[in-house]
C-alpha cells in the first residue's frame, strides 16, 4: 500500500497559508528533505485553491533554480480534491477527484506506485487527518510569526489528535524540519 505524505512550510504561531509572504529563508536542508520527498513519491494530490493557483503558474517555468520541482510537478499525474471545480484539464496530467474523500484517497493508496504526496493545501491535509488518511506530516517550521489575517494549519477549535513525532531537525537558516505520523 501507498503512503500518503504531505510536507507544509509552517510559521511560530501556526499559519500554512501563504507562505511566500513570510518564509524568508529556503536553505539546502529543506532542499535536500523536498528532494527526498520528489524522489519518493510519484502522485499529487491538492486541494482546490493550490490546484487553481499552482496551474497558473508551474506550466510556465521552463528555466531557472524552481525548474527541477516545475518538471516533477507538472509531468506527475495530480489528483484534486474539490467539490466546486468541474474540470482540471487546463493543467495537462489532473484529474478530478469526485465523490467520497475516503474512498478516493483508499483507492489512490491501494493503487501501485511510489507514495502520493499532498503538495499545499492546508485545508485538504487538515480533512485527510481527521479522516486518519494522512500516514505522515512534515512541517518545515519557519522562526517567524505570520501574524493575523492567515489561515493556520489547525484552528482553535480542531479536535484532539495526538501524533507521534519520528524525526525533527534544525536547518542552517533556523528552520526546523519536523515529522509526525498519526498516532493509531
Amino acid at each position: 500500500m501507498r503512503k500518503l505524505v504531505s510536507g507544509l512550510f509552517v510559521s511560530l504561531d501556526g499559519v500554512a497559508q501563504s507562505p511566500d509572504r513570510w518564509q524568508f529563508a529556503f536553505d539546502e536542508e529543506m532542499g535536500v528533505e523536498m528532494g527526498r520527498t520528489m524522489a519518493e513519491a510519484d502522485t499529487i494530490l491538492l486541494g482546490r485553491v493550490t490546484w487553481t493557483e499552482w496551474s497558473g503558474y508551474w506550466p510556465s517555468v521552463t528555466d531557472g533554480e524552481d525548474l527541477a520541482f516545475a518538471e516533477w510537478i507538472n509531468s506527475s499525474p495530480k489528483h484534486v480534491v474539490s467539490t466546486t471545480l468541474t474540470d482540471v484539464s487546463a493543467w495537462p496530467n489532473s484529474h478530478l477527484v469526485s465523490g467520497d474523500l475516503t474512498t478516493a484517497i483508499r483507492e489512490l493508496k491501494a493503487a501501485d506506485g511510489k507514495d502520493i504526496t499532498v503538495s499545499g493545501s492546508p485545508g485538504l491535509v487538515r480533512s485527510l487527518i481527521a479522516a486518519d488518511l494522512l500516514d505522515e506530516l512534515t512541517l518545515f517550521v519557519s522562526p517567524v510569526v505570520a501574524g493575523q489575517g492567515l489561515e493556520k494549519l489547525f484552528a482553535d477549535d480542531a479536535e484532539l489528535t495526538r501524533l507521534d513525532l519520528v524525526g525533527a531537525r534544525p536547518t542552517s537558516s533556523g528552520t526546523v524540519i519536523a515529522t509526525y505520523r498519526p498516532r493509531h
